[in-house]
């Protein structure tokens, strides 16, 4: 039996998303940029797909923007927002818990001469307003809080923090990528300014993200050429991924009720299959303020690299954490940020569950768990 419990990693395209998508490659392939009858075709059915996805966050059209992934629309929205934006400050601040594009973005911002400041995190991984009013001030022209962590899948009261940002004079961004579709994005009433969002992380296609950026922010792009999206991110559209876009978080939302109600039994069950066949377990973050796809568990005594590989010679595929930073077998900076014991920061296993896992694959992936942690603390050298 194969298992894939890896979806916060990326999901399995919709069958119905790939029929979407499929006239766009064969028949319906105009550049939206021609100005003949085909390129306009294209044209106009890019615009329903901004209509679409505004829509569904509460959000203006021309405001979204179509980009390559959601690595580049946090670097467009970060590094772009603030060198245009250096009139209102040099200061950025993003949580200590971001995803890797976040946090090298900021960097880049400080090796050119930016301050940067990282929100600490709770024990629960969440960033209190507390923690964020104190290192922030008049001359920040950035906050940015990813609305779901995508390790242990914790949950930040956005609309809080955007209001605190707002009090300050600074735009407030979020990575929203893991939140789709287990919480209702409204932009508007939310605060949020900036958003960025993949598509293959709800069962879309790869290669297509959004950047989410309000009116009358100014924004500094980071490719230029033929000046598409009025000039913010050049190049020719992605229109069947953009179509798959659309129409894979329409779906996300359309199904959410049903779906919700399977992954968090599915997570529950399985949280609870491991705690009975399998001692020395804990679950990292918080168990209530988390999306219910995710479960991140620390395995005492071993490896998780070792876990994951023996697992994976099983047909059970997992995570140790983020699919970004699958070659770097450094501690976990997430976890080290919620203060876990530095000598259990390589012993933890990210289980994300999807729309397609069943109850039967949760008890072969446990089966499976249970016989890999018997035989590697057999012979671990930490007791």
């Amino acid at each position: 039996m194969k298992v894939y419990l890896d979806n916060a990693a990326t999901t399995p395209l919709d069958s119905r998303v790939l029929a979407k998508m499929n006239p766009y490659f064969t028949k319906k392939y105009g550049n939206a940029s021609s100005i003949h009858a085909l390129g306009q075709e294209a044209f106009f059915d890019l615009q329903l797909a901004k209509e679409k996805v505004a829509g569904i966050l509460g959000g203006e059209a021309e405001s979204v923007i179509f980009t390559a992934s959601a690595s580049e629309a946090n670097n467009l929205i970060i590094k772009g927002v603030v060198l245009a934006n250096q009139n209102k400050g040099n200061k950025i601040i993003v949580s200590s818990i971001e995803h890797p594009c976040v946090r090298e973005s900021a960097n880049e911002l400080a090796r050119a001469g930016f301050r940067i400041e990282f929100a600490s995190v709770n024990k629960d991984g969440i960033v209190t307003p507390e923690a964020l009013e104190k290192i922030i001030d008049k001359e920040t022209i950035l906050v940015s809080i990813m609305t779901v962590n995508n390790e242990i899948g914790t949950i930040q009261d956005i609309t809080a923090l955007a209001k605190i940002a707002h009090k300050h004079g600074a735009y407030f961004h979020t990575d929203a990528v893991q939140a789709i579709p287990y919480l209702k994005i409204d932009v508007k009433k939310m605060g949020i300014d900036l958003l960025s969002l993949s598509a293959h992380k709800f069962n879309g296609p790869k290669g297509v993200g959004v950047a989410y950026i309000g009116r009358g922010i100014k924004v500094k792009p980071l490719i230029v050429g033929g000046g598409q999206e009025n000039g913010i991110r050049s190049g020719t559209y992605n229109i069947p991924g953009i179509m798959g876009f659309a129409y894979a978080l329409e779906l996300a939302y359309k199904d959410r009720a049903a779906y919700l109600k399977k992954v968090k039994g599915l997570r529950d069950y399985l949280w609870q299959s491991i705690k009975k066949n399998i001692p020395q377990v804990q679950v990292n973050g918080s168990l209530t303020k988390r999306v219910p796809a995710n479960l991140n568990v620390m395995f005492g005594s071993i490896e998780g690299e070792a876990i994951l590989m023996d697992l994976s010679y099983k047909g059970v595929y997992v995570s140790t954490g983020s699919a970004c930073s699958a070659t770097d077998l450094r501690a976990s900076y997430v976890l080290r940020a919620i203060g876990l014991d530095k000598n259990m920061l390589n012993s933890n296993i990210r289980f994300s569950l999807g729309r397609f896992n069943t109850k039967m694959e949760i008890d072969y992936a446990v089966k499976c768990l249970k016989d890999t942690i018997k035989r590697l603390r057999s012979f671990s050298p930490i007791k």
